[in-house]
């Protein structure tokens, strides 16, 4: 018996008992086009939402002033970083960006690029902590963004928004701000790292569902791991990735809270995808999701990674290769086809990768499998192992080689 064959064999009985029970990933692949336009697809009649997801949803074409995606689009979701967004343009109203101090400059910028905690808690110590979105509300006529609910006013990342006032962020950046503030906002969040300062791979929905031109501010909230390498300094905080809890609170009382913010649900796992997308900031995008208690980050990142693809987003290039469940933690993305070279990064357990082609080099095993096959992984320039790749055989059915 070959070592295919007899690998074949063992996975015919392991695999789908053992890694699916275990591990919790679906072995499916999905092949997508590439640069797939709007036309080329037919418009969604409604965003496609995972079981046991809650999401509220908008798109909005700038180019028809239409909105082409619509669901619970005034539904609040507690933000997390989403409102990091609200605390730069309050830093930055009536303020041109080259007036900033140099300390705070670099804080908006980590806190837009990396989405860092500690600049957003800076400001919002420093600057009224809740009058931030009070005066952000009446500033751009938001309808259901309100501050922290009266028992966790120190937490930005509680802050309500819902999928319609975020395109209206959105909509004030492009049509209504000075070109200073949009350029230098905007240009921020078209530097996105993928990982974020806190350890967490930010580069899901949007981000991994459409080619650039885009520009992205995510979100999440309540997840213990998020794949990346998290700074020896960030490592202390993982377990509360995205709360927002400022170091103190300003003197005085704070101002009750709005009516409605208090039944914001804060305990469910929370991942949003927001931003532009396509040639011209065509299309404005706001995903909000709320996951079942216990979702691991990757199983999340793969859910709100499937619903944005659904979506009709004008503009939109979608890049080619086909979509395949992992398995696994600790599994590192590499600049070469062998566990010798340098690691990218390390996936999210459990995520879901595009994979552009797949190529032999060096043989891995991880008892009882054995392969010498790695797939090229377009969106982080590098390769993994075909072992922690959930396919019943050594190569990717379907994939060519490189």
């Amino acid at each position: 018996m070959t070592l295919s064959s007899a690998r074949s064999a063992v996975r015919a009985g392991v695999l789908t008992a053992a890694l699916a029970a275990l591990l919790c990933t679906a072995a499916t692949t999905e092949s997508v086009a590439s640069a797939e336009s709007p036309s080329a697809r037919p418009a969604a009649v409604q965003a496609d939402v995972p079981a046991g997801v809650t999401a509220g949803v908008a798109v909005f074409d700038r180019r028809t002033g239409t909105f082409t995606e619509q669901l619970n689009t005034s539904a609040q979701f507690r933000s997390a970083s989403v409102v990091k967004l609200l605390i730069a343009l309050d830093v930055l109203w009536n303020r041109s960006p080259d007036a900033l101090s140099a300390a705070d400059r670099a804080r908006i910028d980590t806190m837009l690029r990396g989405s860092d905690d500690a600049a957003a808690s800076t400001f919002w110590s420093n600057n009224g902590s809740g009058a931030i979105v009070d005066r952000m509300v009446t500033r751009l006529g938001l309808t259901d963004t309100a501050r922290p609910p009266s028992t966790h006013p120190g937490y930005w990342g509680y802050t309500a928004l819902s999928a319609r006032d975020t395109v209206k962020i959105y909509r004030h950046l492009l049509d209504s701000a000075p070109a200073a503030t949009r350029d230098y906002v905007l240009g921020g969040l078209r530097q996105s790292t993928r990982c974020a300062t806190d350890g967490y791979d930010q580069h899901f929905g949007i981000a991994g569902s459409f080619n650039r031109p885009w520009a992205v501010k995510q979100g999440w909230s309540g997840f213990s791991s998020g794949g990346c390498t998290a700074p020896a300094a960030a490592a202390a905080k993982a377990g509360t990735a995205e709360g927002g809890a400022s170091a103190g609170e300003p003197a005085g009382t704070a101002a009750p809270a709005p009516a409605g913010a208090d039944a914001v649900d804060l305990s469910r796992p929370a991942l949003h995808t927001t931003g532009l997308v396509g040639e011209g900031d065509r299309s404005i995008v706001a995903v909000f999701t709320l996951h079942p208690g216990g979702t691991s980050y990757g199983k999340a990142y793969t859910d709100i990674g499937r619903l944005t693809r659904s979506l009709n987003v004008p503009g939109a290039s979608r890049p080619a290769g086909t979509w395949v469940g992992t398995w696994g933690s600790g599994v590192r993305v590499r600049t070469q086809a062998t566990t010798t070279s340098g690691a990218i990064t390390t996936l999210p357990a459990g995520v879901e990768v595009l994979v552009g082609c797949q190529k032999r080099g060096q043989q891995v095993s991880q008892p009882p499998y054995v392969n010498d096959w790695w797939a090229q992984l377009p969106q982080y320039g590098g390769y993994m192992t075909n072992i922690y790749l959930s396919v019943p055989e050594n190569q990717v059915p379907g994939v060519p080689v490189c």
